[in-house]
C-alpha cells in the first residue's frame, strides 16, 4: 500500500453513553394538580471534548443538554443529560480535526440526547418533550467566523477552543450561538 491510501481518513464509534444527568421538579407535586400550566422551554446545548488517545484517534466528545421549564418566575422542571462517546477518528488533518469534534460527533450524540431528555422529562410526569434537531455545521461555521473577527479586530483568542454552545427553544427554529466558560 501507499502512504496516501494508509492515510485515507476514518471514522469510528466505539462507545455512546450517558455519562451524567440531573432532573429536579423543585414545584411537584403540586405543579400537577394547577390547570393550565404552559411553562416556557429553555435549551442549552454545548459540546466538549477532550483527547483520549491522540496516537490512535481516540476522543471523548460530551454533549450537555440543559432544559429548563418555567412557568412565570418558577422553575417546573430542569433537566440536565451528558451524553458522551468515545470517538475513533484517524487520518484527518489538525485543520479538519474540529470540524469532526464538533459536527460529526455530535450529530452522532444528539438522537441520544433528545431521547434521554424526553424519557426523563416523561418519568418525572410531564409530557413528551420533542427538542427540535441542530443544524451543528451552521454553528461551527458561525463559531468560525466569529473568532475570524475577533482575530482581525485584535482580540484575544482563548486557549480553551474545546467547548461551544448554543442556545435554544425547542418550539422555534433559530439556533443562537453562545460562548460558554
Amino acid at each position: 500500500m501507499t502512504e496516501q491510501q494508509t492515510s485515507q481518513a476514518s471514522f469510528g464509534i466505539r462507545k455512546i453513553y450517558l455519562k451524567d444527568v440531573s432532573f429536579e421538579s423543585p414545584q411537584a407535586p403540586q405543579i400537577f394538580v394547577q390547570s393550565d400550566v404552559t411553562p416556557k422551554i429553555d435549551v442549552q446545548i454545548r459540546i466538549g471534548h477532550t483527547v483520549l488517545n491522540k496516537e490512535n484517534g481516540f476522543y471523548e466528545v460530551v454533549l450537555t443538554m440543559t432544559v429548563t421549564a418555567k412557568s412565570g418566575d418558577q422553575t417546573t422542571f430542569l433537566i440536565e443529560a451528558q451524553q458522551a462517546g468515545v470517538f475513533e477518528i484517524t487520518g484527518v488533518s489538525e485543520d479538519e480535526l474540529p470540524l469532526a469534534l464538533e459536527v460529526a460527533c455530535p450529530n452522532t450524540l444528539l438522537p441520544f440526547a433528545r431521547e434521554a431528555v424526553s424519557d426523563f422529562v416523561a418519568k418525572g410526569g410531564f409530557p413528551q418533550l420533542l427538542i427540535n434537531p441542530v443544524n451543528f455545521e451552521a454553528l461551527y461555521l458561525q463559531k468560525q467566523r466569529q473568532m475570524g473577527e475577533q482575530a482581525s479586530a485584535g482580540g484575544e483568542q482563548t486557549a480553551e477552543g474545546d467547548q461551544s454552545g448554543i442556545s435554544s427553544t425547542p418550539h422555534q427554529s433559530e439556533q443562537k450561538k453562545e460562548s460558554s466558560s
